[in-house]
């Protein structure tokens, strides 16, 4: 979908597969709607054409065009479905594409998924996977079609080291992802329940919808079960050699690397008070000699300092978490096991 707002509107939430191909800048907006208040509609509009004409005007046509055309069945959409894209859409008409326009705008879409968000939370059947940290959760579920990567959406990876370049998307957004998630599920597998993650109530800064919360809190758990050694190698895998990877990618080869060190020393830095001192200076330490090998081109140091961090931080806070959901699983096994399961019994 092509979302002509105003960049500042965009940032604080829209929905899957869109693109912001504002009508107007946010500086346009602000001036447009301060002539709307103090001199009315007419006013406003008047100024807008003056702002938005000549080659800005036929810039921004050219570009939503360039979307109709690869995107021949998708929609364009304002905030109520008013006079801005009412004006694209004449704008693309003029230059010979009909493109279709949501009536209601964002304002209906967003109301449609809030109730989704209440209707699916309270009617459908969910299963969590449950499992230590590193134990491959998020990969196991990409195997089950009928599930939902709630890290995906959120942009994180769930944990105190689960952050990722580019940040997280806005709440608003993750709820609407979420909503358009468990649609396609329904559509899809009506019958079937939908696998989650067992996430704690924040991912990163993200929150998960109150109903949703609830939902899970009464769902069955399955335990993905995997030996110390597998799981050593799955997180230094996905939270070294791939986290540094996404970072060179995104700031490029020096400065990448410095990011990753700065992330990683930050991330540990964070549950310094939950660690105790004395662990955070063994632990800091070791990961500093393990960055400064790594730099020279030998990242295997990382896995000391990861083993002593799942087994002194992350498993007993695991441990304490499950006994309080002991009576909620209803299989475990290795990773192969719980996928079978998973697809026979869900």
């Amino acid at each position: 979908m092509m979302d002509t707002r105003a960049p500042v509107e965009f940032a604080h939430g829209s929905f899957p597969n869109t693109v912001n191909l504002p009508l107007m800048t946010d500086d346009e907006r602000a001036l447009v709607g301060t002539c709307y208040k103090q001199q009315g509609q007419e006013a406003a509009i008047d100024l807008g054409h003056s702002l938005v004409h000549g080659a800005v005007k036929s810039e921004r046509v050219e570009a939503w065009l360039d979307f109709a055309r690869r995107n021949p069945d998708g929609y364009l959409f304002c905030f109520r479905g008013g006079l801005r894209s009412q004006i694209c859409q004449q704008w693309m008409r003029e230059a010979g594409c009909d493109y279709p326009r949501i009536h209601g705008g964002y304002k209906a879409m967003r109301r449609f998924l809030i109730d989704t968000l209440e209707t699916q939370g309270s009617e459908r059947r969910f299963i969590l996977l449950a499992g230590h940290t590193g134990a491959a959760k998020t990969a196991l579920l990409a195997r089950v079609p009928n599930s939902l990567d709630l890290e995906g959406m959120a942009h994180h990876r769930g944990s105190a080291f689960g952050k990722r370049p580019g940040g997280q998307p806005a709440q608003i957004g993750f709820e609407n992802s979420i909503a358009a998630g468990l649609l396609q599920q329904a559509e899809r597998f009506p019958a079937q329940a939908t696998v989650l993650e067992d996430e704690s109530r924040l991912i990163g800064k993200l929150a998960l919808p109150q109903n949703l919360r609830e939902a899970m809190a009464r769902a069955p758990l399955v335990l993905l079960q995997s030996t110390l050694a597998q799981r050593v190698e799955h997180t230094f895998e996905n939270y070294i050699l791939a986290a540094l990877h996404e970072r060179r990618e995104h700031y490029g080869q020096e400065q990448g690397f410095t990011q990753f060190a700065d992330y990683l020393r930050q991330s540990l830095a964070n549950i310094q008070r939950r660690l105790g001192g004395a662990r955070y200076q063994a632990l800091d330490a070791q990961l500093m000699e393990a960055l400064v090998a790594h730099e020279r081109g030998d990242p295997d140091a990382h896995r000391g300092w990861i083993e002593a961090l799942l087994v002194d931080y992350y498993d007993p806070m695991y441990s304490y978490q499950m006994d309080k959901k002991r009576d909620q699983v209803v299989f475990a096994g290795d990773a192969d096991a719980v996928y079978q399961y998973l697809t026979e019994e869900t």
